[in-house]
C-alpha cells in the first residue's frame, strides 16, 4: 500500500492499470494516427524501421494488421507469389503444383503436364492467328429471279472498207502481192501478171519489208538436197515442205544495228500477217471521217430486226467502225434511249436478227471467212471483238441462249482487285468504265507510245500521238513485235499491273445451229427478201444468215465472297482452346496478366533494391565506418522512421535515456505476464 501511495503522490498510474495497458495494447484494432503518420513510405512488406533522432526511441515490433494493409502492395519472393498464384486462381491444375509439394514427383509429373498442355493450347493459338492474318474468304452463292437488263449486242459485218471505196490506196499493195504469190507459189490470181509480167526487184522500190522465203537453218543440208531432188522441175507447183523452209520478212530498228525475221510455218498465216502489216499502214494515212458510206444504212446490212416482238428503230443501235471487222452496230447499248428489259425467257422473248453475209465486195488476201461477228457485253463496257467474239455461219439460223452471273469480290486484305480502277497505274483510254480488258489494251498502248513513238491503229490512242506509220516511223514494226513478244511473256507487267475488278458481270452463253432457210420454205423467204430489201445474189443461201439472242432462264447467280475467319470467330476460337486445355474463362486470362505484373514489378524492385546497395549505400569496412561516423544524422539513408514529437518541449530523463540506449529485447516473444513486470519495473522509481 506504501508503494501504490507513492505512485499516486507521484503522479505516475497504479501497477495494475500498466499491467491491464500492456495487455490490451496489442489488441487493438487501429494503430496510433501518429504513428502511421510518421511511417516511411515506399517499403515493401516486413522492411525493419529504424527511428532517428536526437533522442532515438527503439519500438517494439508491430504485426500489421488487415486495415493497416497499404492499397498496392507486392510479395516478397518468387515463391510467394507462385504459391500465391496457384492457390488463388481458377485455371485447372494449377493448385496441383503446390499441394502435393511433399511429393516431388506428383510435383514433377503436374509441372512438366501443365508445362505441355500450356504450350499446345499456344500452339494451337498460334495456327488461330495465322489463319485469321492469311485473310481466307468463302464463296456465297445466291440464285436470284427477276426482270433481267438484256445485255448490249455488237455484231460486225466481217467486211473492212470496201475495196470500191479504197482500191486506190490498195492497188499497189494487191499488185505487189500478187506478183509475190506468183513468185512463191507460182500461183496467178489474175490475167494482169501475164499480160505484164514484172519481177518484184521492180516493186521492193515502193514498198518495205518484202515477203521472202528462209531456209530453215536448223535442218540437215543432206535431208534439203534430197527433198529438192525428189521435186519436179518441170511442175509449176514446186514441192513444198513445211520442215525445209519458212515465210517472213525482215524487220530492222531504226539504225539498222539489229535485224529480225517475222517468220511463220504456214504460208496461208505469212501472206495474211504481212499484207495486214502493210494494210495497217495504209489506214493509218487515211482521215478519221474517212467511212464507209455505203454499210452506214442499216438496212444494207440487217434486213430484219425485232426485240421482244417489237421492230427495232434506230434509236436502239449504234454504229463504230473496226479496222478489221468492218461496220459495226452496238443493240441496247449506253447510248441506247431506253434499255431493254427481259421479264420473260425464251426465243421469241429476245433479240432476232436477219443478217446479209454475201462476201462480193470483200478485200481477198485481208478477209479470209464470210459471215458475221457478234459479241455479248455489257452496256457500259467496249466491245471486244478479238477477244469475246464469234462468227457466225451463212445460211444457218444461230440461237443464242443467255444465262447471267455476277461475282464480288472483296478487296484490301482480302483480295487482289479494284473498284473503279482509280488506283491502277495505268490510264484508261476507252470511253467506258474499268475492266481487266480496258487496263490490258490501254497498257499495251501506252508501252506502244513509249517504245515506238507511235499508236497502234487497233486501240485507241492518246492526245496529240499519230497512228504507226512506216513511212514516218521507219521502225516501228521491229518495235511492235519485240513488245507483242514481251507482252505475252509479261515482261511489261501489265497482266500485273492490271487487277480484276471487284464487281463483274458475266454471260454464260450456249449456242445451237440449224440450217436457215429449209429446203420448202427457202422460195418464198428469199423472194420476201427481194422484194423487201432488194437481196439479189446467185447462191442465195450463202448470202444470209439468222440470229437469236434471248435468256434461257430468268434465275441468275451471284457469287459473293465473305471473310471465312472474321474478329468474333477468332475470340470463339481462342475461348474454345482455352476451355479445352485448361478450362477457364476470360477472368483466368486476367488472373495469368496479373501474374506477370506482378513478376515484373518483384523483379524490378529487386534490381533497384540490388542498385541502390551497390551505388547508393555508405560503403563497407573501415572506410565505410569513417562516413558513417561522420555523416550528420540528417544526412543519413531515409530507409529510418521519423522522429515523433512528443506533447511537451522538455526533453526526456537521463535515466529514461540511459535506459532507452540498451537494445530493445524481444518483444514479440515476450508473455503478458513477464511484459507486465518489464513495464512495472521500468516505471517504478526505487525498485531495484
Amino acid at each position: 500500500m506504501a508503494v501504490e501511495t507513492k505512485r499516486e503522490v507521484l503522479g505516475l498510474k497504479p501497477k495494475g492499470d500498466l499491467i491491464r495497458e500492456a495487455e490490451e495494447r496489442p489488441l487493438q484494432g487501429s494503430p496510433d494516427p501518429a504513428l502511421l503518420a510518421l511511417t516511411p513510405a515506399g517499403l515493401m512488406k516486413g522492411d525493419k524501421c529504424e527511428a532517428q533522432g536526437r533522442d532515438p526511441k527503439p519500438a517494439a515490433p508491430h504485426q500489421p494488421t488487415e486495415e493497416e494493409e497499404a492499397l498496392i502492395e507486392f510479395h516478397r519472393s518468387y515463391r510467394d507469389l507462385f504459391q500465391f498464384f496457384c492457390n488463388n486462381t481458377t485455371i485447372h491444375g494449377a493448385i496441383r503444383l503446390v499441394c502435393s509439394q511433399h511429393n516431388r514427383m506428383k510435383t514433377a509429373f503436374w509441372a512438366v503436364l501443365w508445362l505441355c498442355t500450356f504450350g499446345m493450347m499456344y500452339w494451337q493459338f498460334a495456327l488461330l492467328f495465322e489463319e485469321y492474318f492469311s485473310y481466307p474468304v468463302s464463296l456465297n452463292i445466291n440464285l436470284n429471279s427477276d426482270k433481267l437488263v438484256f445485255p448490249a449486242v455488237t455484231i460486225c459485218t466481217l467486211n473492212p472498207y470496201r475495196y470500191t471505196q479504197i482500191k486506190g490506196e490498195l492497188e499497189e499493195l494487191d499488185r505487189i502481192t500478187e506478183q509475190t504469190l506468183f513468185d512463191l507459189y507460182k500461183y496467178n490470181s489474175s490475167s494482169s501478171l501475164v499480160a505484164h509480167p514484172r519481177g518484184r526487184r521492180d516493186l521492193q522500190e515502193t514498198l518495205l519489208h518484202p515477203l521472202q522465203r528462209l531456209r530453215d537453218p536448223t535442218l540437215p543440208l543432206a535431208a534439203r538436197r534430197a527433198r529438192s531432188a525428189a521435186s519436179s522441175l518441170q511442175d509449176n507447183n514446186p514441192q513444198v515442205n513445211w520442215k525445209d523452209w519458212k515465210i517472213g520478212f525482215k524487220l530492222c530498228n531504226q539504225n539498222k544495228s539489229d535485224c529480225f525475221y517475222q517468220t511463220y510455218s504456214s504460208g496461208v498465216d505469212a501472206v495474211r500477217e504481212w499484207y495486214r502489216f502493210h494494210y495497217i499502214n495504209i489506214l493509218s494515212r487515211l482521215p478519221d471521217t474517212f467511212t464507209s458510206l455505203e454499210e452506214d444504212k442499216l438496212g444494207n446490212f440487217i434486213f430484219n430486226c425485232r426485240f421482244n416482238q417489237v421492230s427495232c428503230n434506230q434509236a436502239n443501235y449504234s454504229h463504230f467502225h473496226h479496222p478489221i471487222y468492218g461496220n459495226c452496230y452496238t443493240f441496247n447499248g449506253e447510248n441506247s434511249s431506253n434499255l431493254w428489259m427481259s421479264s420473260m425467257p425464251g426465243i421469241d422473248n429476245g433479240l432476232t436478227l436477219t443478217l446479209r453475209t454475201e462476201q462480193n465486195d470483200f478485200i481477198p488476201l485481208l478477209s479470209t471467212v464470210t459471215g458475221a461477228r457478234v459479241t455479248v457485253h455489257g452496256q457500259d463496257e467496249p466491245p471486244f471483238m478479238d477477244d469475246g467474239g464469234f462468227n457466225l455461219r451463212p445460211g444457218v439460223e444461230t440461237s443464242i441462249s443467255m444465262r447471267k452471273e455476277a461475282l464480288d469480290r472483296l478487296g484490301g486484305n482480302y483480295g487482289d482487285c479494284t473498284n473503279n480502277g482509280s488506283d491502277i497505274p495505268v490510264k484508261n483510254l476507252y470511253p467506258s468504265k474499268y475492266t481487266q480488258q480496258v487496263c490490258i489494251h490501254s497498257c499495251f498502248q501506252e508501252s506502244m507510245v513509249k517504245e515506238c513513238g507511235c499508236a497502234y491503229i487497233f486501240y485507241p490512242r492518246p492526245k496529240h500521238v499519230e497512228y504507226c506509220d512506216y513511212k514516218k516511223h521507219d521502225s516501228w514494226g521491229y518495235c511492235y513485235y519485240k513488245l507483242q513478244d514481251a507482252f505475252s511473256s509479261d515482261r511489261l507487267g501489265c497482266f500485273t499491273k492490271c487487277r480484276k475488278p471487284c464487281s463483274v458481270t458475266s454471260y454464260q452463253l450456249s449456242a445451237g445451229y440449224s440450217r436457215w432457210p429449209s429446203v420448202t420454205s427457202q422460195d418464198w423467204v428469199f423472194q420476201m427478201l427481194s422484194l423487201q430489201n432488194n437481196y439479189t445474189i446467185k447462191n442465195k443461201r450463202n448470202g444470209v444468215a439468222k440470229l437469236n439472242i434471248f435468256f434461257k432462264e430468268l434465275n441468275y447467280k451471284t457469287n459473293s465472297e465473305s471473310p471465312s475467319v472474321t474478329m468474333v470467330t477468332l475470340l470463339s476460337n481462342l475461348g474454345s482452346q482455352w476451355s479445352l486445355w485448361f478450362g477457364s474463362s476470360v477472368l483466368s486470362v486476367v488472373e495469368m496478366a496479373e501474374f506477370i505484373f506482378d513478376l515484373m514489378v518483384i523483379t524490378f524492385l529487386m534490381l533497384l533494391r540490388r542498385f541502390r546497395s551497390r551505388y547508393w549505400s555508405p560503403g563497407r569496412g573501415g572506410r565505410g565506418a569513417q562516413e558513417v561516423a561522420s555523416t550528420p544524422a540528417s544526412s543519413l539513408p531515409s530507409r529510418v522512421c521519423p522522429q515523433p514529437s512528443y506533447p511537451t518541449s522538455s526533453p526526456p530523463s537521463p535515466d529514461t535515456s540511459q535506459a532507452l540506449t540498451a537494445p530493445p529485447p524481444a518483444y514479440a516473444t515476450l508473455a503478458p505476464s513477464s511484459l507486465a513486470r518489464t513495464s512495472s519495473s521500468a516505471f517504478t522509481p526505487g525498485e531495484p
